[in-house]
């Protein structure tokens, strides 16, 4: 019997460490993986850039494009991840609808070490919008399919308990 396709979706706040994980998570894998910001239409960053906070109309299409990404390859039989903010279990709903195996990879921590990390890159995210993303923030609640990871942790650390929950480690 084969396997279902699993959907990574490794979430949480800019900065937190998302896409340097789920890469790492892609090299052992070698799944297919799309990055959410390359799917903001342009108001979007440019709303962001300008440290405008984007709201929920700005995110629904775009969330709506990361979900039928994904559909498209579950449909195929292929798993993926996905690195997306996935702020509120709304957002994540919609998500999900991109497949059955939808797993969430909830990467927080301390709030400075997130903050340090904004100031230390270019990205059109500007660090004055941390404190409206983690007002936003629901974090995973009980019956999503999910786990919360340190991104405070190695990389490779990070990569191998992400594994080892989803019994991909062998």
């Amino acid at each position: 019997m084969t396997q279902p396709p699993l959907h990574l979706v490794f979430m949480g706040v800019s900065g937190s460490g998302k896409s340097t994980i789920a890469l790492a998570v892609q090299e052992r894998l070698g799944w297919e993986m799309a990055e959410g910001d390359d799917f903001h239409p342009p108001e979007n960053v440019a709303k962001m850039r300008e440290g405008i906070p984007l709201t929920d109309a700005d995110r629904w299409g775009w969330l709506g494009s990361l979900a039928d990404w994904t559909a498209e390859r579950d449909a195929r039989g292929e798993s993926t991840i996905i690195t997306c903010s996935a702020l509120r279990t709304a957002y994540r709903d919609v998500l999900r609808r991109g497949g059955e195996g939808t797993f969430f990879v909830h990467c927080t921590g301390d709030k400075h070490l997130i903050l340090d990390r904004m100031n230390a890159r270019e990205h059109f995210m500007p660090p004055s919008l941390l404190e409206s993303q983690l007002d936003t923030l629901e974090p995973l609640q009980p019956g999503e399919e999910g786990m919360d990871v340190d991104p405070a942790l190695p990389v490779d650390r990070i990569a191998a308990l992400v594994l080892a929950r989803l019994g991909l480690d062998g």
